[in-house]
């Protein structure tokens, strides 16, 4: 049931607290890089004074996330940005142990989830954190008296940057917007690394299936579908990638996975996983195509990847065959089993990435929202790409803590790459 003893949250159940707590802590041992902009941010408080709502996966690495921008002087609200992704006892924990005010169940409902979002706005906040752009969304729409307060916002995920580009083509986004999503720090390690170990883990303790020997249809070869197809292929199983950009499909080709369109691949695979961001990318008439008993699930941001009003207005019956599992039996007799609603698996059936990859995730957001605070004078309204040096940066820190050592260029490597004078 909802709080109701601490004043101004909706958690689950307070007493998950302490649990909650140690979680957050056993994740910040692995999360060296947000430490050490936290120890900064404690001293010099960048961000103090200013309010800020996030819209973001509750996770024990989104906790520490929050404990660093806490640190850093910012009046902190945190909303759920997906119903079955929140950890109800980090939740906890950052009310009771933090003090925070926190917005979040596992398993709240899509109205639940719409009042959350106008509670975030409630904070009249000056800076956004945003997963998919929802908050940003109905702020430009429905909040335009509060627009003038916001200084900028920082977008996670892909799904969130394309809704800011069609934003900003319209004259729609009027305030700076960092799409940290486009840092290389982000996108080629949160996405590649973290979803396709953090999806297979989803997969795997929701049915409890060998992946070895079964044919895995990878639904887009972006940096989400790369890991997934690498970590699938890792476990045993034959790829089959579907992909609708000719550049990305002759990667695929030449990474080794077959590739075909979904019409095809449909009658072939056991399990599929969606990574596209798009709209019913597994359609009607691919899941009639599809074997007995295959598993569906998406690993994209939103639920809408799998067209399942379709896949129900073609079944006989449905039913719960374990947690996280529904199982459509379709009018020919068979079955489809459909992980997590179709949300995203790898947090609604597991516990999303690694804190080791969230580490130089979170990095950049800290570090977005230190930007935007620190150029406000200068950023103009529109998207904006977090700067180069603040990537080196944190990778730089990153290799520090494994221990890892690289070369320096020396001043005749400098002479020779600044140069068009000296040649061969």
């Amino acid at each position: 049931m909802t709080n109701k003893t601490v004043p101004d949250c909706e958690i689950k159940d307070p007493s998950l607290a302490a649990q909650g707590k140690a979680r957050i802590e056993w994740a910040d041992r692995d999360m060296p890089v947000l430490k050490l902009i936290r120890d900064r941010f404690e001293k010099e408080k960048p961000l103090k004074g200013l309010r800020l709502s996030c819209c973001a996966h509750v996770t024990t690495e989104t906790a520490n996330l929050a404990r660093t921008l806490q640190a850093g002087g910012a009046d902190c609200l945190i909303i759920a940005s997906n119903p079955l992704s929140t950890q109800d006892d980090a939740a906890a924990a950052l009310v009771k142990e933090y003090g925070m005010r926190v917005f979040a169940i596992k398993g709240e409902d899509i109205p639940t989830y719409h009042k959350h979002i106008e509670i975030a706005l409630d904070h009249k906040p000056q800076l956004i954190i945003d997963d998919g752009s929802d908050l940003v969304v109905t702020l430009v729409t429905k909040r335009q008296a509060q627009i003038a307060d916001v200084i900028g916002s920082t977008e996670e995920t892909t799904t969130g940057i394309t809704r800011l580009i069609a934003m900003h083509k319209d004259n729609q986004l009027p305030f700076p917007a960092v799409a940290v999503n486009d840092a290389q720090t982000k996108h080629m390690f949160d996405n590649r690394y973290g979803t396709g170990q953090s999806t297979l883990d989803g997969i795997i303790r929701a049915t409890n299936r060998l992946l070895a020997g079964r044919n895995v249809v990878v639904v887009g070869y972006g940096w989400c579908g790369k890991g997934t197809a690498m970590r699938a292929r890792g476990m045993g199983s034959n790829v089959i990638v579907c992909e609708v950009d000719p550049v990305k499909a002759i990667e695929a080709v030449m990474d080794g996975f077959r590739v075909m369109p979904m019409v095809e691949a449909a009658a072939l695979g056991d399990v599929f996983i969606t990574v596209t961001g798009n709209r019913h990318v597994i359609d009607g008439a691919h899941f009639k195509s599809m074997k007995d008993g295959a598993i569906i699930c998406n690993s994209g941001h939103f639920d809408l990847e799998l067209n399942l009003e379709a896949l129900a207005k073609d079944s006989s019956s449905r039913r719960e065959v374990r947690q996280y599992m529904e199982e459509f039996t379709l009018k020919s007799g068979n079955r489809i089993n459909v992980l997590a609603e179709g949300r995203l698996v790898n947090l609604s059936c597991a516990e999303g990435h690694p804190a080791s990859v969230m580490d130089m995730s979170f990095a950049n957001q800290a570090l977005a929202l230190e930007y935007l605070v620190k150029n406000k004078a200068d950023l103009t309204p529109g998207l904006h790409r977090l700067p180069a040096f603040v990537d080196q940066e944190i990778a730089q820190l990153k290799l520090n803590s494994l221990g890892v050592k690289i070369d320096k260029l020396t001043p005749e490597m400098i002479e020779y790459m600044s140069s068009w004078q000296v040649g061969t």
